[in-house]
């Protein structure tokens, strides 16, 4: 025990003068005679006995009252069980990631931890919060109540590790109290690994009541008629999903179609047929769970022809004016020597078709036609020396061309979740007519397979760079080399490689992503377009191709929905944006990597239990509650006692 203000010990000494007072009476005493005492000699000896007991009484009650409340003023004190941490900062983490939409006993998991914050923290309590996006530094309640109390969901998923290095960069060597406030779901044990054992660290794992969970995953169109699309949607059911869920397609605000869905699989596909014309809508459906992955959004232009172009022998290129028909395509075959330049920038697609050399010229120009989001399809022809391949596909960045094998080999193996056949093919077969080639070359390097020979090795493979593609075949395609002509694969392969995405296909981009997209449209020096809704706009980062333009999206816009992307007051095409379903599966919640941690069900509790630990307690109350009894005590000895 350790007081306050010792210096008031001294006045113990005060304890002597009750001493002298009993032991030293000053009073001096008279003689009475009476005529006869031999009555009053046994009540005398009597009455002496007890007065002596009396006073002996009343003597230890006043000196243990006058200590006691001697003790009271000198203000003593035991020390606090965690001294070392008494002047840590108080640093709070609080995941605001989608999973967090999820309820909970008294409703949704972050909405419920902000209440608690609100009711739980004092006025005077200094501290600093972080989410996933937002960071307050060294603040009070009283002044972020209103940015927690509208605190939205954020696409960014919850990193500890990053938050830890972010709040170490700011409070480098401080002792720090740190609460982290997380579902835990998917969460692993690197992001624990920045955790300072020194730190005293509490974690608040809020838990939801319901963990089945329906969401939609991708909608692509599957195949399309003269009049129809037809789309396909992917959802996929988390958890035990009993019930029938709703689903419901939108072009704007009008109802398309509806359906019911019935998970007996975990992974659905549901078809709907949708006019072929503009569409700017979303598929949404309703269960009681999470709600940020139960709308997707997309949209789809009226299709616009693609500008295909063939550089070959017109005997080789016949096969293709087959699949590139008037009416989907602008197609275009010439031969090398007539080639015009200038009209390579106006193309979609180029294809060229086992040229014997590939002149330096046009391999400058189709690099250029690359990097701006052209597709380019290469057949080698047999005649080709490996040396000009590695010349030509070196831009690409495919370094690795073996020579020309004469050994008959088949392709026996399809890349069906590549996107090239993502539509093609209902379900994966292994009961196919696959084509041969007597001749091929050997491609190695990082490039994508999409058909491959027994030995795995690529029959055609791609290369991109998000925004343009390569298509590389490794072998001469002429019916004389290959049957690959008379192939089943032959039609969705080159249609498909040819299809410019945003002319014909759904043009929808998951936030986050960085991705880009290609268009045709030209603007002046000072003039920039914007991607904008009825609630938000921003200006993507944008450059300028020629006669296109090249938009990078980066990490907007915030919220998914439906967008225009306008010059001026003229929209130019519509398209939609959507959350990465990352947040979807409740059950992949991992608290366990909080185990060596103090877990606790509130903030109130932490407050507590720092308040607990670091806190002296104070005894001075006790002493005063003992100086109150011992006055008690004497007022019952003095009328008591006699």
């Amino acid at each position: 025990m350790q007081f306050k203000h010792p210096e008031i010990l001294y006045f113990l000494f005060v304890l002597v003068i009750p001493i002298l007072v009993h032991l030293f009476q000053l009073r001096r005493f008279k003689k009475e005679y009476f005529t006869n005492v031999r009555f009053l000699k046994e009540v005398s000896i009597q009455t002496r006995k007890s007065s002596q007991l009396k006073k002996w009484l009343l003597l230890c009650t006043r000196l243990l009252l006058l200590a006691c409340l001697i003790f009271a003023f000198a203000q003593p004190f035991f020390n606090a069980k965690d001294t070392k941490n008494t002047g840590n900062e108080m640093i709070i983490l609080l995941d605001n990631s989608f999973s967090m939409q999820a309820k909970g006993n008294r409703g949704e998991l972050l909405k419920r931890a902000v209440q608690d914050l609100l009711e739980n923290t004092s006025d005077n309590q200094r501290f600093s919060l972080l989410t996933n996006t937002e960071a307050f530094w060294d603040t009070d309640i009283r002044s972020i109540q209103k940015e927690l109390q509208s605190l939205s969901y954020s696409a960014t998923p919850f990193r500890l590790d990053f938050l830890l290095n972010k709040v170490e960069a700011k409070k480098q060597d401080v002792p720090k109290d740190i609460v982290i406030i997380t579902d835990a779901v998917n969460q692993n044990t690197q992001s624990t690994d920045k955790l300072n054992d020194q730190n005293p660290t509490y974690c608040i794992i809020p838990k939801a009541e319901n963990k089945n969970n329906a969401s939609i995953d991708k909608v692509v169109i599957n195949q399309h008629s003269d009049d129809f699309y037809e789309i396909k949607v992917d959802v996929s059911a988390y958890g035990d999903l009993q019930s029938e869920v709703p689903m419901a397609v939108y072009n704007g605000t009008n109802l398309v179609a509806k359906t019911v869905i019935t998970f007996d699989n975990p992974k659905k596909s549901i078809l709907f047929n949708l006019p072929r014309k503009d569409f700017h809508g979303y598929v949404a459906l309703e269960d009681n769970s999470l709600n940020y992955d139960n709308t997707y959004y997309f949209s789809i232009s009226k299709p616009e022809k693609s500008n295909v172009m063939a550089i070959g022998e017109a005997d080789k290129n016949a096969f293709l004016s087959r699949i590139y028909t008037s009416d989907e395509f602008n197609y275009k075959s010439t031969v090398l020597t007539t080639l015009d330049y200038n009209t390579l920038d106006k193309q979609d697609a180029i294809l060229l078709n086992e040229l014997k050399d590939i002149p330096q010229a046009l391999t400058t120009t189709l690099k250029a036609f690359y990097d701006k989001g052209g597709t380019i399809i290469l057949i080698p022809a047999a005649e080709t020396s490996v040396q000009n391949l590695t010349g030509f596909l070196g831009n690409f960045g495919i370094s690795k061309i073996g020579p020309l094998q004469n050994t008959s080999r088949q392709v026996t193996k399809i890349a069906f979740n590549h996107p090239l056949y993502q539509t093609v093919f209902e379900k994966k077969t292994d009961n196919f007519q696959y084509p041969k080639v007597n001749t091929s070359f050997t491609v190695g390097g990082n490039s994508a397979r999409i058909l491959s020979y027994e030995d795995q090795s690529p029959f055609l493979s791609a290369v991109t760079n998000k925004i343009g593609t390569l298509y590389l075949f490794s072998a001469p395609i002429n019916k004389a080399n290959s049957n690959f002509q008379n192939s089943p694969l032959i039609v969705p392969t080159f249609y498909n490689m040819a299809q410019n995405n945003p002319k014909t296909g759904i043009a929808e981009f998951t936030i986050g992503d960085n991705q880009s997209m290609i268009l045709d449209v030209i603007l002046s020096k000072d003039e920039v377009v914007t991607v904008k809704n009825e609630k938000s706009d921003f200006i993507p980062t944008q450059q300028i191709l020629n006669n296109k333009i090249k938009l990078s999206f980066g990490d907007y816009p915030e919220q998914s929905g439906n967008y225009a992307i306008t010059k001026g007051n003229n929209s130019l095409k519509n398209i939609s944006f959507n959350h990465a379903r990352t947040e979807s599966d409740l059950s992949l919640q991992n608290e366990n990597i909080f185990n060596k941690y103090t877990k606790t069900d509130s903030i109130a509790t932490v407050y507590n239990d720092i308040h607990s630990t670091r806190t002296a307690s104070e005894a001075w109350k006790y002493f005063i509650i003992a100086t109150l009894l011992f006055l008690l005590l004497e007022l019952l000895i003095q009328k008591f006692v006699k």
